[in-house]
């Protein structure tokens, strides 16, 4: 219980810090407030280590894309690869839930580094123009876009079936895919205490092509990435 507070508060105080500390950057050029987002990762893994002793393992890093276009698709389980993943790629464009630009400082960010938002469930006239947004943020930066196509976090052992999102973004993305299959869960629950001593693997594994059919390769990424979380629970 003691470790789970001290965390915490020293968690927090470093993402509220670095956002206050990263202010007078909305004014600047926008990688300037990228590079607050790999400070951000990095306090995250040093927090666990430090204060949790966790052991975070990065498992087929050979694998990372570096020679062509691509998006990640990740397993989510915690706050943990939102922050971290920006330490391992350049500065990932997140999709994420329109609320969230809502949120005080934290929220501006998140505009600021070009973050894509959407409404959930919803058939409105900006979501009707997302898909050519992601295209047109992709083929204009070397940034890779991210997504968690389990479309939220789960537990563990919980094996959803993956958004069809994920195809239609790879559909009209036409680029490869970066499969990455993460166990953070059982260190950062969604819900309850946080637990120390144990160990995250981040599992880059090879890329799915580009030329598969949507059906095909939404098959292809959830067996490559439930597979994988098989293993290194």
């Amino acid at each position: 219980m003691l470790r789970n507070f001290i965390f915490s508060l020293f968690f927090f105080t470093g993402i509220i810090f670095i956002s206050i500390f990263f202010l007078p950057s909305f004014f600047l050029p926008k990688q300037i407030v990228l590079f607050g987002g790999k400070l951000m990762g990095h306090w995250t893994g040093f927090c666990l280590k430090f204060f949790l002793s966790t052991k975070i393992i990065i498992k087929g890093s050979e694998n990372i894309i570096r020679d062509e276009k691509f998006f990640i698709a990740a397993s989510h389980q915690s706050m943990f690869e939102t922050f971290f993943l920006q330490t391992l790629f350049n500065s990932p464009v997140f999709i994420l839930k329109r609320e969230l630009l809502l949120i005080p400082i934290f929220g501006w960010y998140l505009k600021k580094i070009g973050s894509i938002s959407i409404k959930r469930g919803q058939i409105t006239k900006d979501n009707l123009g997302f898909y050519d947004e992601i295209s047109n943020v992709l083929n204009s930066s070397n940034r890779p876009l991210i997504i968690f196509p389990q479309g939220t976090r789960v537990l563990p052992n919980e094996r959803p079936p993956f958004k069809k999102g994920a195809s239609r973004i790879y559909k009209k993305l036409k680029v490869a895919c970066q499969p990455i299959a993460i166990n953070s869960g059982y260190v950062w629950p969604k819900l309850g205490r946080k637990v120390s001593n144990k160990i995250i693997t981040i599992s880059i594994m090879p890329k799915i092509d580009k030329n598969l059919k949507k059906e095909e390769f939404l098959k292809t990424l959830e067996n490559k990435i439930y597979s994988e979380l098989d293993l290194i629970n």
